[in-house]
């Protein structure tokens, strides 16, 4: 009994046969509606969409060249900035340097011609002084010598003996008349 109760299960789990000829009919026909009409139709938007995509990441990858390019020719243009700053401040230092070096040698000129015009007016003071030590003197050794002779000098004869008094003491000093 079991034989048989199993071949009556089966039964019930086997499609009729005229059943099944209809529904592989169906199957053909939606297989055949679906070959020629519908799977076009999705292989076509498929397409259009990795076409689509394949597009958005093409122009990704050239705006990232774009991108890319620009930096580039912004580090490029700052390089050269900063070398053009560099320049400028290089030049700045030159010019400050020439400038010190120009102050520093007129302050030397003029320093010098100030020491050249202080020694011509020390020069000059001292000639004057010289002249009125040598009036001086020469009334001091004429009073003297006319105490000493006796008698008085004339002035000619004084301006001569002064004269000759002045060269030799200069004569004994320096050896210089001045």
């Amino acid at each position: 009994m079991t034989v048989i109760a199993a071949s009556q299960d089966l039964q019930h789990l086997l499609p009729n046969p005229s059943e099944a000829i209809v529904g592989a009919i169906c199957f053909l026909i939606i297989f055949v509606f679906f070959w020629k009409w519908a799977l076009p139709k999705i292989n076509k938007i498929l397409d259009e969409r990795r076409d689509k995509i394949v597009g958005e990441m093409e122009r990704a990858e050239q705006a990232r060249k774009e991108s890319d390019e620009l930096l580039a020719q912004y580090r490029a243009q700052l390089a050269g900035a900063r070398d053009d700053a560099n320049r400028v401040i290089e030049e700045a230092r030159k010019t400050a340097d020439q400038l010190r070096k120009d102050l520093t040698t007129k302050a030397e000129q003029d320093a010098g011609a100030l020491v050249v015009r202080a020694q011509e007016e020390i020069r000059a003071e001292r000639d004057r002084v010289f002249q009125e030590l040598k009036t001086s003197v020469g009334q001091l050794s004429v009073d003297l010598a006319g105490r000493v002779v006796g008698e008085s000098l004339d002035p000619s004869r004084h301006a001569k003996l002064v004269d000759e008094y002045i060269d030799q003491v200069a004569g004994l000093g320096n050896g210089d008349a001045s």
